[in-house]
């Protein structure tokens, strides 16, 4: 007996309703429909169906039977269908819920290279604010977080950490002067985050991000107002450039300006903390060869460790 057949001949005998039906619907003589169930059911040595004139029902067995054989065959399914796209180029349109500034200082420099190796696959990006969260309406989300737990049921791969560095561009420095103890920042123009203005405190710590015992420094922001604040660090990015004060800014954002010297490190020994990056796909028995392949790239192109790569580059 061929098992796997007659598994799918009896789930379509439920599905139809009838022998007749399933024979239809798989194209096969009516006694070849008969003698499968027969079959199954003598393998078995149980009863899966109760045959009148009238109607077919499952018995307590077959009702048992039939859900566990319905998920074997689904599995088998799914299994059929990944193997198969691992023959075809990946393609489609892929759905991506990013933050603004790690798409515009980091993403768009490498996807040429992603599409250059994979040329069908067309990306549509939402970039609205921060992204601390998955959301299962998008293939993938770009996730930046602090040192909050990740939430939701999701499928996460790390891409990398950033480290939350102090700039400001030469002509602020030139003009202000340049601090040399965190308590100096209170003297200066601060452009924040949002959290960090409502908080009205700023945290630093020395040394290594994520080192073992690093020190921290709190500072309490309560004698002046900062010049700017908002949740988007790209308007914070074009203010410290532009000489409108002193910004902590991600090194993925900063690294170019550092080095072209449009922003100058600020109290290198310290810094701001560090962001996670990790890409998130909803959980899913089948995940798209389009999806796969990008979360792959993402994972290539920045190391897919807790390790910041663009630190190195952005020392004085």
């Amino acid at each position: 007996m061929d098992q796997l057949r007659a598994l799918r001949v009896f789930a379509q005998v439920i599905a139809e309703g009838s022998f007749a039906g399933a024979a239809r619907a798989l194209d096969l003589a009516p006694a070849v429909v008969t003698r499968a169930v027969s079959d199954l059911e003598d393998h078995l040595g149980v009863r899966l169906l109760n045959r009148t004139t009238r109607r077919l029902a499952l018995t307590e067995a077959g009702e048992r039977y039939l859900e566990r054989a319905r998920r074997v065959l689904a599995e088998l399914d799914e299994a059929d269908a990944l193997a198969a796209t691992d023959n075809q180029a990946p393609r489609g349109t892929l759905s991506l819920l990013c933050p603004p500034a790690f798409a515009s200082h980091q993403l768009m420099r490498h996807l040429p290279a992603f599409r250059d190796r994979f040329p069908d696959i067309h990306l549509e990006i939402l970039a609205v604010g921060p992204v601390e969260a998955a959301d299962e309406t998008f293939d993938v989300s770009i996730l930046s977080i602090g040192q909050q737990a990740l939430q939701g049921d999701f499928v996460v791969r790390p891409l990398a950490a950033s480290t939350l560095v102090l700039c400001a561009s030469p002509a602020y420095l030139s003009r202000c002067g340049q601090p040399h103890e965190p308590e100096d920042l209170l003297k200066h123009l601060g452009l924040l985050p949002d959290v960090a203005a409502v908080r009205r405190e700023l945290t630093l710590f020395h040394g290594l991000p994520a080192a073992t015992g690093e020190a921290r420094r709190v500072l309490r922001l309560n004698t002046r107002r900062p010049a700017i604040s908002t949740a988007q660090l790209d308007i914070l990015y074009a203010a410290a450039v532009n000489g409108l004060g002193i910004a902590g800014l991600p090194t993925f954002m900063v690294v170019d300006a550092l080095r072209e010297g449009r922003l100058v490190r600020v109290l290198p020994d310290w810094n701001g903390g560090t962001l996670q990056l990790f890409a998130a796909m909803p959980t899913r028995k089948h995940v798209p060869a389009r999806t796969r392949a990008f979360v792959d790239f993402l994972v290539e192109t920045y190391g897919g460790s807790p390790h910041d790569p663009w630190l190195p580059d952005c020392r004085p």
